[in-house]
């Protein structure tokens, strides 16, 4: 058996005719379909012509009429009484035990907020409990009655275990409602 080699050239002439068959029956094939959309984009040429956008015209800008400010009609809007007037005004309206609050003086623990205080221990002197709490480098010595932390945060129960406090907290309508928290001891790493 010989094996006969077919140059490109001859293996191009085989296939040439059914080649040429097939480009030109394509190139009929899409003309005629150019030509069976031909109503749709009369209709569609039509359609733009006739539409007229309505566009609505921007109104003008409306004038700026600056205030005049007057320093010597009425008072000072920076004045410091008017401040002081306005914060009067919202204590009165506040809740009492809140107001009971605001009166007293603030102690050393109530510059801290309850994360930053530990409780490191207990300790019982002359028959009064008093807890160990730690904030900050200092290590402080509370009682019942004292406060800790932001709240308001008064001492109810000191046991050997934990600190029970009141916080007095705002709820999501605004109202001071009254909110327990417990400072746990926290046990040595060293």
């Amino acid at each position: 058996m010989s094996l006969h080699r077919v140059s490109p050239y001859q293996h191009f002439r085989r296939f040439r005719l059914p080649l040429i068959s097939a480009a030109l029956l394509s190139a009929v094939l899409l003309s005629g379909c150019g030509q069976q959309h031909e109503d749709l984009r009369e209709w569609m040429a039509q359609q733009r012509a006739s539409m007229h956008p309505r566009i609505k015209p921007i109104e003008p800008p409306k004038p700026f009429i600056p205030a005049v400010y007057d320093p010597t009609i009425g008072t000072d809007p920076f004045s410091t009484t008017k401040l002081e007037v306005g914060v009067r005004q919202e204590v009165q309206q506040l809740n009492p035990l809140l107001q009971a609050e605001l009166a007293r003086p603030k102690q050393p623990l109530e510059a801290y907020s309850l994360d930053q205080i530990q409780m490191v221990g207990s300790v019982k002197i002359k028959g009064q409990q008093y807890a160990l709490l730690k904030a900050g480098n200092l290590l402080y010595r509370a009682h019942v009655g004292e406060y800790a932390g932001q709240h308001f945060g008064k001492i109810i129960k000191i046991t050997d275990s934990e600190v029970d406090l009141r916080e007095l907290v705002q709820d999501a309508t605004g109202d001071w409602v009254e909110h327990p928290a417990t400072l746990q001891l926290q046990e040595s790493t060293q």
